[in-house]
């Protein structure tokens, strides 16, 4: 017993001993801890990617402003599948189920009208517009495809229609906000910045797509489709289109029609119902050293590859009447350089029809500019508004096919065919867009004709043309 309490004693002495000795000598003092240096550890935990003039305190102001603009869009639609072939032989009726998809749109004046995706409105047998907790019956006024906007109409005033801003100022790495209905969350809100800009990404499947997409990594997923892209000051900027995904859910990237686009396209489909579109008379592409090699083209300067190549050319086009060729190298629009085709067609989607533009290019070497009359689609410069045949019965719309096109494709005469829903035309099977240039070996050149023949022929029917992608065909099936 004494001998524990004497090793106890003698540790407790041991550890009193310790604990001066290393206070003593190894803790600073007062006055040596004020000489250290000071980490900031929450600058290390929390790095700011942007300056504090740059960084917005927050979007309150900006959200406010876009979410009163922004509704929400109902795509009714019903869809007849036939149940056997003796359906399909004998143009009986199958079962039909009736089908609901939804987007977003955007405020953009305030007597009602509304901006939105085509495919948000597409094969539509009825549109609503819900805002703010009210459901209106709404009237499409015009579509576009080739940059996928949609004007709607709904009979209501006083509307708060969202402000302006300007994509041709928005700069990349600038704060922007996503604003929608993504998987039926009304208003909602999501914050980045300008990823990029001029994005073309191959998605539309127009014959003359625009694509000069605004790149932004704010989070937009499926019924976002139509909602507004807006700045710190709560500006539109533009109209949200499209994800980057694997998956059908935001992935990192999302991409919106640039709001200086949008303007026009409104504008036109309100005034004219359709798009009054400028040709230029040619196609470009992107250009770059090794295209510049394999084609001989000459270079002004080596060292600094600007400008795009001009790859087709129409016969007595408006390019072509300006003196333009084949290889040329187009640097600019009106002063503005055009290093890329989305540059290019971004430029040229400002202008109508009968507008003069002032093109600087490369040709055989040498620098040269000229002016060129832009044109419609049927190579004058008036103003043009479709003419769309209707059939119930047949279940589809038809156009003559523009001159532009037909160039294009090589073909003399067609008819267009569009907007298929149920009727003869869907369970024949016929694509959207084809082009039908004979019945029967019979050239259709108006759509009259083919309403004429499609609703009284008899017995085989073979109908030729060619696809949107101008691959040709041709379906065959026997009406009783």
């Amino acid at each position: 017993m004494r001998n524990l309490l004497l090793t106890a004693f003698i540790a407790f002495i041991t550890g009193i001993a310790g604990a001066w000795t290393y206070t003593a000598f190894f803790i600073p003092t007062d006055a040596e801890t004020e000489k250290m240096p000071v980490v900031n550890t929450a600058s290390i935990a929390s790095p700011r990617l942007h300056s504090g003039e740059d960084m917005p305190e927050d979007f309150v102001t900006a959200s406010e402003l876009s979410t009163r603009s922004v509704v929400y869009i109902k795509n009714i639609s019903e869809r007849t599948y036939s149940r056997s072939y003796l359906d399909y032989l004998f143009d009986r009726e199958g079962s039909s189920t009736m089908r609901i998809s939804s987007g977003s749109g955007v405020i953009f004046t305030d007597d009602g009208y509304i901006v939105t995706n085509n495919h948000v409105v597409q094969n539509a047998n009825q549109l609503e517009v819900v805002y703010n907790k009210k459901t209106y019956e709404a009237e499409l006024i015009g579509t576009d495809p080739s940059t996928d906007l949609a004007v709607l109409k709904i009979e209501e005033e006083s509307l708060p229609a969202i402000p302006l801003g300007s994509s041709q100022q928005l700069r990349v790495g600038e704060w922007v906000i996503a604003v929608g209905n993504p998987f039926n969350l009304t208003s909602t809100v999501t914050a980045g910045i300008v990823s990029a800009k001029g994005r073309e990404i191959n998605i539309l499947q127009s014959k003359f797509p625009i694509e000069s997409f605004i790149q932004t990594d704010a989070a937009i997923n499926p019924g976002n489709s139509g909602g507004a892209l807006v700045n710190k000051e709560g500006q539109l900027v533009g109209i949200n289109t499209a994800i980057l995904s694997q998956t059908g859910s935001y992935a990192g990237y999302g991409f919106a029609v640039p709001v200086d686009i949008v303007r026009k396209i409104v504008s036109d489909l309100i005034e004219y119902g359709e798009v009054q579109k400028a040709f230029f008379g040619g196609d470009v592409s992107d250009f770059d050293e090794a295209l510049a090699e394999r084609l001989d083209i000459q270079l002004q300067d080596e060292d600094n590859i600007n400008g795009v190549l001009l790859d087709y050319i129409q016969d007595d086009g408006a390019a072509a009447r300006a003196g333009l060729k084949e290889t040329d190298i187009i640097l600019s629009v009106d002063g503005t350089p055009t290093n890329t085709r989305s540059q290019f067609e971004e430029e040229l989607s400002y202008h109508s029809p009968g507008d003069k533009v002032e093109v600087k290019y490369l040709q055989d070497g040498v620098l040269k500019t000229s002016t060129v009359t832009l044109t419609n689609r049927e190579g004058t410069t008036g103003i043009l508004k479709r003419e769309i045949y209707t059939s119930e019965s047949l279940g589809a719309q038809f156009e003559v096919v523009s001159k532009v096109e037909l160039e294009l494709l090589e073909l003399e005469y067609g008819v267009k065919v569009f907007n298929i829903h149920d009727g003869l035309i869907k369970r024949i099977g016929i694509s959207e867009d084809f082009i039908v240039t004979e019945i029967n070996r019979y050239p259709i050149k108006d759509p009259e004709e083919l309403l004429e023949i499609l609703q009284n022929i008899r017995g085989r029917v073979v109908i030729e043309g060619v696809n949107k992608k101008g691959v040709s065909g041709y379906y065959s099936f026997i009406l009783r």
